[in-house]
């Protein structure tokens, strides 16, 4: 096996079993399922319309782009004030 990638993969279980890593894994899960909550239950995003991994994949892009969009569109107003 390459020494290299070996090391790498030691360096990234290091970091991922630090305290800071569960820290920063434990963030990212509350952060994404606030994400998929929004888009589920008040988008009433209920099912997939697309079959096949590229029109699904352009689908979540497309579904993920409006959610953006919307959040900054929102925010549009306060960054005026500030301004």
């Amino acid at each position: 096996m390459n020494e290299e990638l070996t090391k790498f993969h030691k360096e990234v279980l290091c970091n991922l079993n630090s305290i800071h890593g569960a820290l920063l894994r434990m963030n990212r899960s509350i952060q994404s399922e606030g994400a998929n909550g929004i888009i589920k239950w008040n988008r009433s995003y209920t099912r997939a319309r697309r079959r096949g991994s590229k029109a699904l994949n352009l689908e979540i892009a497309m579904i993920c782009c409006g959610f953006n969009l919307h959040k900054f569109h929102l925010k549009k107003p306060a960054i005026k004030k500030a301004a």
